[in-house]
């Protein structure tokens, strides 16, 4: 993703080529630092309080000191306003700092990748993977950090294998989640997810779905579930703030369902954009 502007703390908007980060930031030694990564439609970033709210917690699992929200707001606004764009990503980071030091914000906007909506139309092929249940506090459930070493391997092993992204399960094949999306799919009129006890992201966009699943016609059932039963759904779907809806129609070489995308995936699609519409947006 091209960068398109970046403000930093007690210096708003900078030049997006100019470093900003001390080469001793633990965020860069330890991979120790909170993150949100959020889209922005029609110049608003939408659910911005919800990230903000996720990108606290992960802070405070990970020791940092409390994220300050109104300094993130800010450099939000000063970046997307130097952007000029009304359709983009926007990714906050909240690091430590250097020993002794203050900490540091940043507010990234960068161009939306191109290929989604070329996956959304044509649909996902997903590789199972072995991923870590998350039960202990200290494997960090559900916490963005930038320790993303592991997840950027797993969409590296993917395409290695010629899919398109991963999905983690535990080793006895319960689904989790992707590196970076929830899972979704669908048996008549009944949308299965992973549960939130399992360790995974409380995805943002996953909680949107939950909303609006009803609304579209469909239960939701959330708790573990074998890969077996993603395997024979009749559709299936990933979810994420920048990816929104992807239907997969390909699990671990075997189609999934048709093998083409399905109602679901399309209705929750349209709904998500429905409300990201930036009259439903906070700024």
């Amino acid at each position: 993703m091209s960068l398109l502007a970046l403000a930093v703390s007690g210096r708003g908007a900078v030049d997006p080529t100019e470093p900003v980060l001390h080469a001793d930031d633990e965020a860069l030694l330890r991979g120790r630092a909170a993150f949100e990564t959020l889209r922005v439609y029609g110049g608003l970033p939408f659910r911005l309080e919800e990230h903000l709210e996720r990108l606290a917690a992960s802070a405070g699992r990970i020791g940092l000191v409390p994220a300050d929200a109104g300094e993130l707001r800010s450099l939000a606004a000063a970046a997307l306003a130097e952007a000029g764009e009304q359709d983009a990503v926007l990714r906050l980071l909240w690091t430590p700092g250097r020993d002794g030091g203050s900490p540091l914000a940043l507010a990234l906007v960068s161009e939306l990748p191109a290929h989604f909506d070329a996956w959304r139309e044509r649909g996902i092929r997903l590789i199972s993977l072995l991923g870590v249940k998350a039960e202990a506090p200290w494997l960090l459930g559900g916490v963005k950090s930038t320790s993303y070493a592991v997840n950027m391997a797993a969409e590296a092993e993917a395409q290695r294998r010629g899919a398109d992204d991963a999905l983690f399960v535990d080793p006895d094949g319960v689904v989790l989640e992707g590196p970076v999306t929830n899972a979704w799919w669908r048996r008549g009129s009944t949308l299965f997810t992973p549960a939130l006890e399992l360790g995974i992201l409380a995805g943002v966009t996953r909680a949107v779905l939950l909303g609006a699943a009803p609304g579209a016609g469909y239960e939701v059932e959330e708790g573990a579930f074998p890969l077996a039963e993603m395997a024979a759904a009749d559709e299936a779907f990933t979810s994420s703030s920048v990816r929104e809806i992807l239907p997969v129609v390909e699990l671990d070489g075997s189609p999934v369902g048709e093998g083409r995308p399905g109602p679901a995936a399309g209705q929750l699609q349209r709904a998500l954009r429905h409300v990201a519409q930036p009259s439903g947006a906070e700024a």
